[in-house]
This record gives structure tokens, sequence and C-alpha cells, in this order.
């Protein structure tokens, strides 16, 4: 199998191409020995099987940041049969920085010459042949978003691995070609220091000061000879220019980067504005542009509640009646453990699927339309290119608070610009930034961002007590996240990380039109990602706090004495009447069962007969329409509300009486202050390890202190009528819950960027203090005004 590596510029449109070589046929992982992600896909060139790994987007292959160096890493000891190097042709000088460097490593390549289009609207032409022609590899024509030129780039592919063509050599500026030979061949002689590099590649970046070369150089042994050479390599450049060898290096690839662009672009004699200039007069104002993103979150908030939540979703064929994405995997959930209490009879195993893992579980999954919609408008921004947008006008703000400007893009990935993020992969994007200071800070203040994680937490209290305000509720929590972070990162800036900010340099690519096809894929890439997580480590965390809750168990004695009490009591009163047979030894049950299903079909015998007429009178009498109600109706309703109470009441007590019970109701004497109870506690316990179990755990909560006869309900119906529960208890717990600690994983993160458990551990317990402190003061303030 062939294996071919895409490498370009960010905003190159190097990732739709590769959604558009390989389809859907895509896996993701992460480089061996750190935490970069990559994503592998397969694809059939003429009947060839080939492997196609897309890497890091990158601007160059200086070792500045982790993703440069796997980049360049994985082309020197992955060998891969050919480098597909994406180019901007609207920004074909500084892109061909980038294609420069991959040429000095002498490796098999092919140019996608991408974006055409977009280059003829700013009135350029290339000559493609003549670019190949100079670098001496093959350069196609591409529109990525279109799939044009794609079948030629796969036949050049086919080709150039088949003869193993390579590029022609860098020529550099005459101060460069006069030292090079010299030392690479001094560098020749230390094969450890090369490795799989060309000679002439480690002789440059000696030259550039290379700090992965030159670690390698300080471990070998004699090496008094080449460093010598490189001495007086870097002595001669600089007598010959004037300027150190790293300077001379990196300009020389500038001007031959430029000096290639010049040669095979036509400028038109009349230039004209481009659509996305004129946007951006408007997009990036200084007033009109903060007012504008702030619209646009709000929109994004409204377009997901609206599709997620909305009853578009026909649930018969004559289009009667409608119900809501979530709606259908609500009852979907509901009916698994309706179905499970029907037919496990076993109390722990039923206790275990129905509480364990379908309620948990089935919370957390219940909000993937959610998580869907917002991943998709997120893409349509990212692939539009409004995002670099966002970066640009953000970057005023955040330089007055501490922060850098492109400290925005990991704020962003960690869900800044709404929800729908993830804090690992926004504390990995922190790579980016030079500054060591500007970097620690932006790694402590991202995770405050809402990430998807917090989402259906957060869409569950909205939709139990702030309904008719959704969108409106999901802005202010954006809002909310966006003070913490900015406030946390200026008292870091002032008092704890101090240091000069770097300044900010960031390329704002042109408006495209995002493809149909290109959203989708990604959009279900992230889907998919959530709820693999929900069906393993959420899962698995699940099952855990379920353990906890449901174990040690109570002495069921005194409960089975009072119910044995209460029935015999029934049966006196109810002896001498005709429904009398509905409370026998073996009918009881499946009355109670009926009751509280009152809708589920039977089969129709005489005594099913008789009960489905008891349950229509029990259901008239409970709503206050039959007057002249038979004595053992009413007889029957009081033994069963005193049995609920008796049972919720032992589930209760022993839910308390479980280790979880006791851990939660240890720390509610601190909590109440907050206005968090003990169940509360639990589920905020298990968020430590990630924020989608307080959700499942909560549910699990709720539902063990429940009657297990009583028809399932979504949490949120269940809390909404917990009369302990009110708004103000549920704007407090959502604040906290974006404040407080990082999930594990996150803090993983954490240390390995860190390279320090002590920040982990500092990330945990100020954020965790800073979260209690404001959700205090807002629920005892909030007391003195809410009734």
């Amino acid at each position: 199998m062939f294996r071919i590596a895409v490498a370009g510029n960010p905003n190159s449109g190097k990732t739709c191409l590769f959604n558009q070589m390989t389809g859907s046929n895509q896996r993701v992982g992460n480089y061996p020995g750190v935490t970069v992600e990559f994503i592998k896909g397969y694809a059939d060139f003429s009947n060839e099987k080939v492997e196609i790994v897309d890497l890091p987007g990158t601007y160059s292959l200086t070792a500045y940041s982790q993703e440069e160096i796997v980049a360049r890493d994985f082309i020197v000891n992955e060998r891969p049969d050919v480098i597909v190097n994406v180019v901007d042709a609207s920004n074909l000088e500084r892109n061909l920085y980038l294609t420069t460097q991959l040429l000095e490593l002498h490796v098999p390549m092919v140019i996608a010459l991408n974006m055409i289009d977009v280059a003829e609207k700013k009135g350029h032409t290339i000559d493609a042949e003549k670019l190949s022609a100079i670098l001496g590899i093959p350069v196609i024509p591409t529109i990525a978003s279109r799939n044009k030129g794609l079948d030629k780039l796969e036949e050049a592919c086919l080709q150039t691995i088949k003869d193993k063509t390579l590029p022609k050599a860098v020529t550099y500026t005459h101060e460069l070609q006069h030292v090079l030979p010299e030392l690479t061949e001094i560098v020749c002689g230390y094969s450890e220091l090369c490795g799989n590099f060309p000679p002439r590649w480690a002789a440059v970046k000696l030259l550039e000061d290379d700090e992965v070369l030159l670690a390698k150089m300080k471990e070998l042994k004699s090496t008094e000879n080449l460093e010598k050479a490189v001495q007086a390599a870097k002595a001669k450049i600089n007598a010959h220019s004037n300027e150190d060898s790293n300077t001379a290096v990196v300009e020389a690839r500038y001007g031959f980067a430029a000096g290639a662009a010049k040669e095979v672009t036509h400028m038109s004699d009349v230039s004209k504005r481009m659509l996305t200039d004129h946007i951006d007069r408007v997009v990036c104002n200084r007033v009109l542009g903060p007012l504008i993103l702030c619209a646009v979150v709000y929109l994004l908030f409204e377009f997901v509640f609206t599709c997620a939540e909305g009853n578009w979703i026909p649930t018969s064929i004559t289009f009667e009646s409608f119900t809501s994405p979530v709606g259908v995997l609500e009852s979907l959930f509901e009916w698994l453990s309706a179905l499970t209490t029907a037919h496990v009879t076993t109390p722990w195993l039923q206790s275990l699927l129905s509480d364990g893992i379908i309620g948990s579980v089935g919370s957390v999954m219940g909000f993937v339309p959610l998580i869907f919609f917002m991943f998709l408008f997120i893409a349509i921004l990212e692939d539009s290119g409004y995002i670099a947008r966002v970066a640009f006008i953000m970057d005023r703000i955040l330089r007055i608070f501490g922060l850098q400007g492109k400290s925005i893009l990991a704020m962003i990935v960690s869900g800044g610009l709404g929800a729908g993020g993830c804090a690992v992969p926004g504390v990995m994007a922190t790579r980016t930034l030079r500054e060591e200071k500007d970097r620690l800070i932006t790694i402590l203040v991202a995770p405050f961002m809402n990430c998807g994680a917090k989402m259906p937490v957060y869409a569950m209290l909205i939709a139990a007590f702030f309904a008719s305000h959704r969108g409106l509720m999901m802005f202010s929590l954006w809002l909310i996240s966006w003070a913490f972070a900015l406030c946390c990162s200026f008292c870091l800036r002032k008092f704890l990380i101090k240091g000069e900010q770097t300044p900010f340099v960031m390329e704002l690519p042109v408006y495209h039109v995002p493809t149909f096809k290109g959203l989708l894929m990604d959009t279900w890439h992230r889907t998919y990602m959530f709820i693999k997580k929900a069906a393993t480590i959420i899962l698995a965390i699940s099952i855990i706090m379920w353990a906890l809750m449901y174990y040690p168990r109570l002495n069921t004695s005194s409960l089975d004495k009072e119910i044995t009490t209460a029935t015999q009591t029934l049966r006196a009163e109810t002896a001498k009447t005709a429904y009398a047979p509905l409370f026998a030894e073996t009918e009881l049950d499946k009355t109670i069962k009926a009751a509280a299903n009152p809708g589920a079909e039977t089969v129709q015998t005489g005594i099913e007969k008789q009960r489905k007429e008891f349950v229509k009178q029990l259901e008239a009498y409970k709503a206050g329409e039959n007057p002249a109600t038979p004595s053992s109706v009413i007889a029957f309703n009081k033994y069963n509300e005193q049995r609920d109470q008796k049972e919720n009441a032992f589930a209760e007590k022993q839910l308390v009486y479980s280790f979880a019970g006791r851990l939660g109701k240890s720390l509610a004497p601190v909590s109440k202050l907050a206005g968090f109870s003990w169940r509360e506690n639990i589920a905020l316990i298990g968020g430590f390890a990630a924020k989608e179990v307080v959700l499942g755990t909560m549910g699990t909560a709720y539902s063990l202190g429940r009657d297990s006869v009583d028809e399932p309900e979504p949490l949120a119906k269940i809390i909404q009528h917990d009369p302990s529960w009110n708004k103000l208890r549920a704007f407090v717990f959502l604040i906290f819950i974006m404040a407080y600690a990082p999930c594990i994983v996150t803090l993983v993160a954490i240390k390995k960027e860190t390279g320090k458990w002590r920040w982990a551990i500092f990330s945990t317990a100020y954020s965790t203090t800073l979260a209690f402190i404001v959700a205090t003061i807002i629920y005892q303030v909030g007391l003195l005004f809410y009734k």
C-alpha cells in the first residue's frame, strides 16, 4: 500500500482536499510519543490502495512548535512515498516558503496548486507548468472545494511514486552556496546527527540554529571539528552579508519563494477589490466587529435549540403530529428503561441497567442532536473563514487582559465561540504561542470555555427552568465564561506569571462557501467522537458511580413489613367489593403496574378487562371527574400513594447510606452555602472525571431515589417538579459547572504541555475555589430577592 502525506499552510484548503480524496474512510490518532492529533484516510487511486496522512497545518518546518517537528519527523522517519504539498494559489509567495523547506528534505513531492479560482478573482494568473519546471516536481492546479483537478493530482502522485522523482536542489544565496558544500561534507561524517535527514538539510539547520539538531550535536562525542566548521561557516556568512546565519537562511528561502512566485505569476492590469475585502471592512470594524460577533454567537444558540428541540420530525405517516430530535432520543431511552424494568427481575441488575447505564448514559446521549447542530454551525464558521476574523477582532480585548491574539485560537478550540469545543485540543493548540508565559496563562484559562462536555448539563437545566429564553441563557453563559477567562488571565499576568506580551500576526484567509459534503463529514466526525466518549469513558465512570451509589445495601425487612401491613389493610377494606380479585397475591403487582402505565396494551382476558375498567375509574378519580367513585378505587389510590412514599423514602435513605451518599452528605454543610444538595455533590465529584458524567450521575442519583415502578421520566422533568429546585439554584449550578475543575483528560494534557503536575493541580485548585466563591455569592445574594 502506498503512503501519501498531505502538508500545507493553515487555510490553504488542505483539509478540504484530504476529505475529498478519502471521503468518510478516516480515523483519528496521535503521533507516537506526542499528543499532536492527526487523521489517516484511505482511498483508491486507479485501483491502487493508498493511505493518506493529513499532517498538522504549519507555516514552516522550523522547530518552534510541536506541530512543525512532528510534520518534518513524519516525512523523514515514516518515509511516505510522496508528499502532496497543498499551496494556496492566491497567496503563492507566502505558501512557497513551506514548499522551499519541504524541497530541502529532498523527498518525492507533488504540489496541489489549490484555490486557483480565488487567485483568478484576485487578478493572478499562475503558470503551473513553469512553476513545475523551476521546482522539478509536478504542479497540479486544483479547486478542492469543487473536486476539480483531483483526478490529475492522483495520476501525478502515482507517476511520481513509480518514477521515484526527486525535486531539484534549492538554490540559495551566494554566501550560503559558498559555505554549504564544505559543511555538508563534514556533517556526512556524523551519521548519528543526520539520522534519516539529508546531510545538506542538516547542515542548513545547523546554520539556522535548529534546537533539535543542536541538542543532538551536544549528545555526540568528539564534535569539535563539526562545531568549528559551523562557527567558521557562520563567521563567513556574517562577514559577507553582515547578518547572522539564521537570518541569512530565512532570507534565502524567502528570496527563492519570492523569485519563483514572481516568475510564474501574471498580475492583471486592473486590480479589483475582492468581495472578501468589502466584507472585512464591516466585519473587522472596531465598533461593528464585536457587535456582529455577539450577534453570530446568539444566532448560533437559537439555531441549535430550534433545530434540536423544535418539533419538526413527523411521528406518523399522516403528518398529524411531530416531535423533536431530542424528543426522539428521550423516548427511546424511556422505552429502554421501561423494557428493562418490566423484564429484568434481579434487583441489582435491573438497577445497573436502568439507572446506572440507561439512566446515566441516556441522559448524555439524549442531547446528541444539540451537539450535532452545534458542531454543524461552528463548522460553517470555520470553513467560511470567519474564525480568523474572530481572532483579529478579539486581539485588542485579549491584550488588555494579559493574553495575546493567538490565544484566541486555543480558546475557540476549547469552546470559546459558543460551545461544542474541547479543552484538551485547546490546551494543545497553545503550542503555536512562542512565549512560554503567554502559553501558560492561556492553558490555565482555556478550560473556562463552554466545551461540548458542559453542553448537555446546560441544555438540561435550561430546558427545565429557562425554556422560554433558551438562546438568551446560552448567550449569557458564553459571556460569563469569557468574563471568567479574562479576569483570571488579568490576575495571573498581574500577580503570578509576569512578563512581556508578544505581538500577534495572523493571516486572514479569503471567505469560502463551505461544501455540503465537507460540513457533514466534519460535523459527523466530531459528533462521533462525542458518542464514542459517551459509550466508553462515560459508561465506565457511570458504572463506577452507580456502584458507589448502590452499595452497601440496607436491610429491607422494615420496608417489607410496612408494605405488608398496608397491603393487608387494603385487602381487608376491599374484600367484599367487586374489584377484590385485583388485589390478590398474584394480581396486586400487575394492578400497580397497570395503574402506573394506564395506556399499556394488555391481553383482553376476563380479569384484564376488569383491571382495565378499574384503571379507568382510578384515572377519573385522580382527575376529579367521577363523583361516584367505588370505595375500592379510593382505598387502592390511598394504598398506592402510601406505598410510593415509603419506597421513595427508603430509596433515598438507601442512597444516603451508600458510599457516594456518605461522601455527598459529608460535603453538604459546605456546599449548601452555594445551594447544592448532597445529590449534586455526588454528581460534581463524578464531574472531575468528565463533565458529561455530571448529568449521568444526577440521572442515576435521582432515579435511585424514586419508585422504580413509575414510568421513567427525563431528568429535566424530575428536577423541574422537585420542590428543592428553582431558577436561582439552577443558575448557580450552571455557573459552578462552567468554572470548576477541568476534567481528568484535560489535566493530563496540562501536565504534558507544561511538563509539571503542579500546574495541573493549581488549575484544579484555583478554578474550583473561584467557582465555589462566585456560586456562593450569587446564591446568597439571590436568596435576598428570590422567593
